[in-house]
């Protein structure tokens, strides 16, 4: 039986310095070795002061870095590759969604809110905001329209019952999406009394079918870290 890898991700902090901090891509590839089920050893990282903890292994690198069998790896979406071609079935369970939508749906979701937040000119949200909405309610469709293994199982299924973007089982696409719409929820909220609409039924039966995972609901950073996070930032309403 070959020895399991030695895994230490290396995330940013909180303000606090030791909690999970606000960073969509260092809860992404938590949510990833979570699901993996690999034994891992997690480091906050306080980026507000020297990287010490970095210096030796990947000086400079942004958060998130990971170092497998003592090899740095700084790029999200290679780390991400890289561990599901290193730990894969039987040992491990694949990650990769069975639909290539899936790994598709909402990505534009985050950029369309980022523009929105950080926008500042006041005459230009109205439409910065019916971008957003028109992405999540994208999104929402996708959410709610049967996957081709649930239309075989009953043809005349209306509505979707699955509860993730690929079925019943987190994905890579839910990693990469989740912590994003988080995100999105909270700060649109807190600035703009404007949170992701009701509805958008769909989206918010993943998000709450989410909140029921320990890999997403352990991952998360709090709603305080995410508003601190986004305060420098995000514009308030004129």
């Amino acid at each position: 039986m070959a020895e399991k890898p030695q895994i230490q991700l290396f995330v940013k902090a909180s303000e606090d310095g030791e909690s999970v901090g606000n960073c969509p891509f260092c809860q992404r590839l938590f949510m990833v070795l979570l699901l993996k089920g690999v034994p891992f050893t997690l480091t906050t990282v306080d980026t507000k002061r020297a990287l010490d903890v970095l210096k030796d292994f990947a000086p400079g690198a942004q958060l998130p870095v990971l170092l497998y069998n003592g090899e740095p790896m700084t790029d999200t979406v290679t780390i991400e590759d890289f561990l599901e071609d290193k730990l894969c079935p039987p040992t491990f369970p694949s990650l990769v969604p069975r639909y290539r939508e899936s790994s598709l749906a909402g990505n534009d979701i985050f950029h369309k809110f980022s523009t929105f937040i950080k926008n500042p000119v006041p005459a230009q949200d109205e439409a910065l905001q019916r971008n957003l909405l028109r992405a999540l309610l994208k999104l929402d469709e996708y959410l709610s329209a049967p996957l081709q293994h649930e239309l075989a199982q009953d043809p005349q299924l209306r509505a979707s019952q699955r509860r993730f973007l690929d079925g019943d089982q987190l994905t890579l696409a839910d990693c990469n999406l989740l912590p994003k719409l988080n995100i999105v929820q909270v700060v649109c909220q807190h600035f703009r009394r404007l949170g992701i609409p009701r509805e958008l039924r769909g989206v918010w039966r993943y998000l709450g079918n989410a909140g029921e995972t320990k890999e997403f609901k352990y991952t998360c950073p709090s709603v305080e870290e995410i508003i601190q996070a986004y305060r420098p930032v995000a514009r308030a309403p004129q």
